[in-house]
């Protein structure tokens, strides 16, 4: 089983998906490890991605899902902020579940303010809104709960 953590940058996908694997012991993966060099320096320089910058990153990510599917299943922060890159991550999965972290642009606004060190910074959040097609499926959690909040109603499903 795969287990996809997904929505905008600085909504809390990485923070939940640690957590929810030292829960279960389900192996954590994130998405942003798998980008390639261009991408992130895209990105540091606060240009947004385009969906031809992330199809070979969503290829390696499908590819990835596959085989940690056939082994022992994972946990994996992704964005996914559109239902054609939701179809590439979960394509030949057993069975995946998807959790969609909601919340206000200001307070995820904030919460990218406090960050150090991610070279995902303020400037490219309207984008990632704008980009955003809510899933209609799926679990779908608001961010103003506490993590242990989340990662108990995740359980539940799981």
């Amino acid at each position: 089983m795969i287990v996809f953590i997904i929505g905008v940058s600085g909504c809390g996908k990485s923070t939940i998906a640690k957590m929810l694997s030292e829960a279960t012991g389900i192996p954590y993966f994130d998405a942003d490890d798998f980008h390639p060099p261009a991408n992130v320096d895209k990105m540091r320089r606060g240009e947004a991605l385009t969906d031809e910058d992330r199809a070979s990153w969503l290829e390696t990510l499908s590819e990835n899902a596959q085989k940690w599917d056939k082994e022992n299943g994972a946990i994996l922060a992704c964005s996914a902020l559109k239902e054609k890159y939701r179809r590439i991550l979960s394509r030949n999965l057993d069975r995946c579940i998807w959790v969609f972290l909601s919340g206000s642009f200001e307070l995820i606004l904030e919460r990218i303010k406090e960050r150090k060190d991610h070279y995902m910074g303020t400037a490219l959040l309207q984008s990632q809104f704008d980009a955003l097609e809510i899933p209609a499926y799926g679990m779908h959690i608001d961010i103003t709960e506490t993590p242990e909040e989340i990662i108990k109603k995740i359980k539940s499903v799981l």
